[in-house]
């Protein structure tokens, strides 16, 4: 939770829940805790081990600049891994996808030629970069 506190500028802590005299988990400890990240609450459960994260969940973050994309993707790689087209797994192994908020308007209408650029570039990306996506829908087809 402090992480995610430390990445968001609108961010709070809301609530920790701690393990008391009966639970599988060592009294004191966190079970459970609740916070808020650019007012979408989020509750972390300390399930221990045996639980794990895939792919196949991930969190969006939105971002209007590349400055912000920026931002995300450095402090949610920091100890994680960048995957390809704006996805990278954090150091919790949570997957998430940082999109420039402008994407699903270059990926839809019926320029579908667009559209097919926009994908070929945003492939080739690792972090996405908002120039180079515009770049793309420059181009012409030959």
């Amino acid at each position: 939770m402090t992480f995610y506190l430390s990445t968001f500028k609108h961010a709070k802590k809301l609530e920790v829940l701690r393990w008391g005299d009966v639970g599988p988990g060592p009294k004191g400890s966190v079970l459970t805790c609740t916070f808020e990240l650019d007012g979408q609450a989020f509750v972390a459960l300390n399930g221990g081990p045996q639980y794990q994260f895939t792919p196949a969940i991930s969190l969006v973050v939105n971002c209007e600049t590349q400055a912000e994309v920026d931002h995300h993707w450095n402090k949610l790689l920091e100890g994680g891994k960048a995957v390809q087209c704006g996805w990278l797994t954090d150091r919790f192994g949570i997957s998430w996808q940082i999109v420039p908020t402008m994407l699903p308007k270059l990926l839809t209408g019926k320029d579908t030629a667009k559209a097919n650029r926009v994908v070929a570039a945003m492939m080739n990306m690792v972090k996405l970069d908002i120039a180079a996506l515009q770049q793309a829908v420059k181009l012409t087809s030959s």
